[in-house]
């Protein structure tokens, strides 16, 4: 049985798994864009679209690898109930501090994922 712990883990099983998909759907999406303007289908300018699908699939695979889920640790929430756990709101306000900086550092993860890989995956495409 899985438990709550502030600012480690705030969801279980079957939320991590939601968040894995989300994260393949996304970088294949950024995938095919990037294809298309490898091959010139698209214009390369195209590629700027390709990033909110890779900020999408950093931010998904990153709250699979942590536990926690960015929404709920700004919203005060948890939902462990996939993995024999409970749900709820989370009221101690220590909890919903170190919850929310959990949260930040996701997302600044991502953004900093996002950036490597976007300039990189740029810098390859426009060198064909």
């Amino acid at each position: 049985m899985a438990e709550y712990q502030p600012g480690v883990c705030n969801i279980g099983a079957d939320q991590r798994r939601a968040r894995r998909l989300s994260a393949v759907a996304s970088f294949a999406v950024a995938i095919g864009i990037a294809l298309a303007a490898a091959v010139g289908a698209i214009p390369g300018t195209a590629l700027l679209a390709t990033v909110p699908f890779i900020f999408g699939g950093f931010v998904g695979a990153f709250q699979d690898y942590f536990r926690f889920c960015v929404a709920f640790g700004a919203l005060a929430r948890y939902d462990l109930s996939g993995s024999g756990g409970a749900s709820g709101r989370v009221d101690a306000s220590e909890a919903v501090r170190a919850d929310r900086r959990q949260a930040a550092k996701i997302l600044l993860l991502a953004a900093v994922a996002t950036a490597v890989t976007s300039g990189l995956g740029y810098a390859i495409i426009s060198l064909l």
